[in-house]
């Protein structure tokens, strides 16, 4: 039987101090009657049913098992890449296959050094921390953190002036994991520390249709041959979105009393959303509109492009850019974003012959 997991601050076999009587209650991991499964079933427990990433898992797999062969924590790891791509999954997965608990924070949530102090002092041997977006850890804690991760103890300031003194702990051997989507933001001596860093990539259609059909089959969604190719097609490459449109398809589902879902049916409930076949959203298409039908293709600069959509430079340049330049809609150039053939293609406007001659 799997462990479970261990959120927050809470330990295992830690009480529920200064909560009251009335506020505790026994919950259930099943569902009672007709409750629902939780969204969070979605997640794999055990990494041969983490879909995608082979090369990561067979990396990963073979880590794991050479700590368990020597009984002995694993060594930190860094979990690195694009949101939405499974690094909390896989967190949750290490700390399942080793069988001890885990304990999740970020790095936002840490304000000060003696907040990561905390934490690290309460931590079981063995026990896995997940810090997420631990590129975002303030400067101090940082510090702290070196002499946790290497020599496993930390040094606590008693006192204040020229009466203070160090005290140092001795922490319980424990392996943490850190997730970042900016992994070269982490300063060297922190990233140096990390004994297995791990790089996910963007997943192709054919291991996002598995992960649609696993997901469908987890929500109890009858999907018909087909629908799984078409939701895979619109997700960018990323299982979170993959599974956010596979929860409005079920609500388009439900609402039309469908008995399954076929390929038209996942069409027609997207483009309700303002999603086409290529995954670009209401925005993607408008700074596609933009550059081609008000500036001829571009280039035009960011600030005038925000300007024409009704969104924040920032939007824009992080949210929107970065999958048009990616599937190749979008160039960034000196001047500014140049619509590319695939753009003017995808809008069904033919270009120019000035503009053929410049950018073809």
């Amino acid at each position: 039987m799997n462990e479970p997991y261990i959120s927050g601050t809470v330990g295992e076999g830690n009480e529920n101090i200064g909560a009251n009587e009335e506020s505790l209650r026994m919950v259930s991991s099943q569902p009672v009657g007709n409750e629902p499964v939780s969204d969070e079933e979605l997640r794999p427990h055990v990494l041969d049913g983490f879909i995608g990433q082979p090369r990561l898992k067979a990396q990963l797999q073979l880590f794991l098992d050479a700590a368990r062969k020597r009984e002995v924590p694993p060594d930190h790891i860094l979990l690195a890449g694009p949101p939405g791509l499974g690094k909390t999954t896989l967190a949750m997965i290490v700390a399942n296959e080793l069988g001890v608990p885990i304990r999740i924070t970020s790095g936002p949530a840490i304000q000060h050094a003696g907040d990561l102090a905390s934490i690290l002092s309460s931590l079981d041997a063995g026990e896995v921390l997940f810090v997420d977006e631990v590129h975002r850890l303030p400067r101090a804690a940082e510090e702290l953190l070196y002499i946790a991760m290497e020599d496993f103890r930390v040094d606590v300031m008693v006192g204040k002036g020229p009466g203070a003194s160090s005290i140092p702990l001795t922490l319980p051997r424990f392996t943490m994991i850190g997730a970042t989507t900016r992994e070269g933001m982490l300063p060297s001596p922190l990233r140096a520390r990390f004994g297995f860093t791990a790089h996910l990539d963007f997943y192709p259609v054919g291991e996002l249709e598995k992960l649609v059909e696993r997901s469908s089959s987890v929500l109890g969604i009858a999907l018909d041959e087909g629908s799984a190719h078409e939701l895979a097609l619109r997700s960018r490459g990323t299982p979170r979105i993959a599974n956010r449109l596979l929860r409005r398809v079920r609500d388009w589902a439900i609402v039309h009393d469908l008995p399954s879902v076929g390929p038209e049916d996942v069409k027609e409930a997207l483009s309700l959303y303002q999603i086409d076949a290529e995954g670009l959203d209401r925005l993607d298409i408008a700074v596609l509109n933009a550059i081609v039908r008000n500036f001829n293709g571009g280039p035009v600069g960011l600030n005038t492009l925000s300007a024409m959509v009704g969104e924040e430079s920032e939007t824009v340049e992080t949210v929107c850019e970065p999958y048009l330049v990616r599937e190749g809609f979008l160039i960034r150039t000196p001047k500014g974003r140049v619509a590319t053939e695939k753009a003017w293609a995808h809008l069904g406007i033919r270009p120019t012959e000035d503009v053929v001659n410049k950018l073809f």
